[in-house]
């Protein structure tokens, strides 16, 4: 349609005008808002150098006016949108102030916590301390007046007399003077008839199964000594009672002492003995109501009486290797290891003149002096441990095999030494103690945490010496 009306207009113009304009003559062709297609002819007029009224200034001024809008309109749009983005930054820093402050306000709460914990653990810990000096107090007071007396102790009632006290009257709830004659008895008619695993100091033939009877609540358990006395002297303390150590420290000096097995299974302790100087490994014993131990990084030996818990003797034992010079395989600082059987107090252990051979001496139990000596011909460090028995060492192959045998025995009656294979079980694979009650007539371990005995068996047993 438009194109038709522009011919038109072209037909109407006379040629000789457009003869004389043709060379400004345009023809433009665009487009409209709605897609169609307009051409136009613009010729200049050659006698008219204006348009007076011209219709384009309504159209200039509303271009304009849109124009006008239009940058306005930008202008607002910008303006808001930098309002939105400072109030996004806004947000975020108060945002980062507000989780800033609650970190801040949750640790203030969480140190005053760990300080209310602090002063409830301290309350805890005096009043612990205050309760041993009780006990501490009642047991001196029990031992100084050794009558029929009823008290409280951890929590229940106990009788403090001994129930195998002769002296004791049941019927009138009284003590009775008594006299008593001694009688020397020959040590033979002490043992039961019948039993023959009691018929004296034989060699030993076997050993048992292990039987629990505790297990360490902590890692300072993980190696140990438990021990009864097997001699035991005054009525304080008897051969059922129990006495441990737990060995893993850098200063192992408490001694807990338990009425008998069955408080120990329990883990109820009696007492709590702290003693003089640091104990150093697992090789301590308990004879004659004191506790034998090594001094921690010496040669010295301490004899530590039970009754009047002080230090009775200390001696050095000479040319005694300590501190990891001649150990047991498993280590440990298991350089002396004390012992008593049947024949009295031991050392094993080894010297720079047996180059780690096996050395054995017998002790005065009272000022710990070497009244014997015995050098063997097997290395300490080639064995897991040792115990006397009868007079004679035995020493084990491994702490940590599970069956593994007691492999060489040493008879200090004769000086001889030999092989021998007798099964022993590392029931949980860490033997760091083994040691022998003569009373008992079972061996003692300290296996991973685990306290266990063996029983064992005695025989006649003839093999070649080595």
């Amino acid at each position: 349609m438009w194109l038709q009306v522009s011919l038109l207009c072209l037909s109407c113009l006379s040629l000789p005008s457009l003869s004389q304009a043709q060379d400004r003559a345009v023809l433009q062709q665009s487009n409209d808002y709605g897609g169609r297609c307009h051409y136009t002819f613009t010729v200049a007029s050659p006698e008219e150098s204006s348009c007076s009224g011209s219709s384009m200034k309504p159209e200039m001024d509303g271009v304009l006016t849109r124009l006008t809008l239009l940058e306005a309109l930008v202008s607002q749009l910008i303006a808001g949108m930098d309002v939105t983005a400072g109030g996004a930054r806004t947000g975020v820093r108060a945002n980062g102030e507000e989780s800033f402050s609650e970190d801040y306000s949750q640790a203030t709460r969480e140190r005053n916590q760990l300080q209310q914990d602090k002063e409830r653990l301290n309350r805890q810990v005096q009043e612990l301390q205050r309760r041993l000096a009780e006990l501490n107090q009642e047991a001196e007071s029990l031992r100084q007046k050794p009558c029929l007396e009823t008290h409280t102790l951890g929590g229940s009632q106990r009788e403090n007399r001994l129930a195998s006290d002769p002296a004791y009257d049941f019927g009138k709830g009284a003590y009775q003077e008594m006299k008593a004659e001694v009688k020397e008895v020959a040590a033979s008619r002490l043992i039961p008839e019948g039993n023959p695993n009691l018929t004296g100091c034989e060699e030993l033939q076997s050993v048992g199964d292990p039987v629990l009877h505790r297990k360490a609540d902590s890692i300072t358990g993980k190696y140990g000594v438990w021990l009864q006395d097997p001699e035991p002297q005054g009525p304080l303390y008897t051969n059922q009672t129990v006495w441990r150590i737990d060995t893993v420290g850098k200063d192992v000096r408490q001694l807990f002492a338990y009425e008998d097995v069955d408080q120990l299974s329990q883990g109820f302790p009696m007492k709590v003995l702290v003693l003089p100087e640091p104990m150093e490994s697992t090789g301590a014993t308990m004879y004659r109501g004191s506790l034998y131990y090594q001094r921690k990084r010496s040669r010295t030996l301490i004899r530590y009486d039970l009754t009047s818990e002080s230090l009775a003797s200390r001696l050095e034992l000479p040319h005694a290797g300590f501190h990891g010079q001649h150990p047991y395989s498993w280590g440990g600082y298991t350089d002396i290891d004390l012992a008593a059987d049947e024949q009295g107090l031991w050392a094993i252990y080894s010297t720079s003149k047996a180059k780690g051979a096996i050395v054995i001496s017998q002790l005065d139990p009272k000022s710990l002096k070497v009244k014997r000596s015995w050098e063997t011909n097997i290395r300490k460090n080639t064995v897991a441990n040792a115990f006397m028995m009868c007079g004679r060492l035995y020493t084990l192959a491994s702490y940590t095999a599970p069956n593994t045998t007691i492999n060489y025995m040493f008879d200090t009656a004769t000086g001889m030494g030999r092989a021998v294979a007798v099964p022993f079980k590392n029931k949980y694979r860490y033997n760091s103690m083994v040691d022998y009650n003569h009373a008992q007539r079972k061996l003692y371990a300290w296996d991973n945490f685990h306290m266990v005995t063996y029983d064992i068996r005695l025989g006649r047993a003839s093999q070649s010496s080595i």
